[in-house]
């Protein structure tokens, strides 16, 4: 039975990458019931968990997984590869090192050993934010959590993942292939598997400078 890395909380943090590039190489049924359970460990209103996950080893079921996010994840590219020539050349550099890993993830998906698919049910959420006149986002507090603690499961487990949500875009087709039922709707599918190339490491984020204020928007944090 395969053990998972001794890696403290923070270092997994500040090192889970999205990893595209995945061996096809199969993963041990202790380690994925391992992550899983890392995703039942998520917060959720009144602790209801009002989600599911679908590990699909299905080859089938994987290849139609893969048709269905390659054609929206390819239009979504185009408009990505158009912005690239107005960037500085640094920043430049890094967006095309990303959308060449994107771009092997939409053809190859289907090569990962496991795809995850979380699911969730409206019905089960409270959704407080529901009525407010912009994009509701609160239901997400109850799913991507349980998201969130499978990649870091995954980095502890010296497997490769990312987080992808377009295939909402073909919802009704993802539910008809896996069979979810009605009133249950997609919001991630998360490939993982062994990497292929370096894997997890230093990522790049904003400082907490630029992204915290103290006590009213805009004002510095000492």
């Amino acid at each position: 039975m395969s053990k998972p890395e001794d890696v403290r909380l923070y270092d997994a943090m500040s090192t889970t990458r999205a990893v595209r590039r995945l061996k096809p190489d199969p993963v041990p049924d202790d380690v994925l019931r391992r992550v899983l359970q890392a995703a039942t460990w998520g917060p959720t209103g009144a602790n209801v968990q009002p989600w599911r996950v679908i590990a699909v080893r299905d080859v089938a079921k994987k290849e139609r997984l893969q048709q269905l996010y390659a054609g929206p994840w390819r239009r979504y590219a185009k408009g990505h590869q158009a912005l690239l020539d107005s960037m500085p050349d640094g920043v430049r550099a890094a967006q095309e090192r990303m959308l060449g890993a994107a771009n092997y993830l939409a053809e190859h998906m289907h090569e990962a050993p496991v795809l995850l698919v979380f699911c969730f049910n409206p019905a089960l959420m409270a959704i407080t934010d529901a009525g407010l006149d912009r994009v509701s986002v609160v239901g997400g507090a109850s799913v991507y959590p349980a998201v969130q603690n499978t990649l870091l499961a995954c980095r502890a487990e010296g497997l490769g993942c990312t987080l992808t949500t377009l295939h909402c875009l073909s919802e009704g087709d993802v539910k008809e292939a896996l069979a979810i039922p009605d009133e249950w709707g997609v919001c991630a599918v998360v490939p993982i598997g062994y990497p292929l190339l370096r894997g997890h490491g230093p990522i790049s984020r904003n400082p907490v400078e630029k992204m915290a204020y103290a006590d009213s928007w805009g004002t510095p944090l000492s």
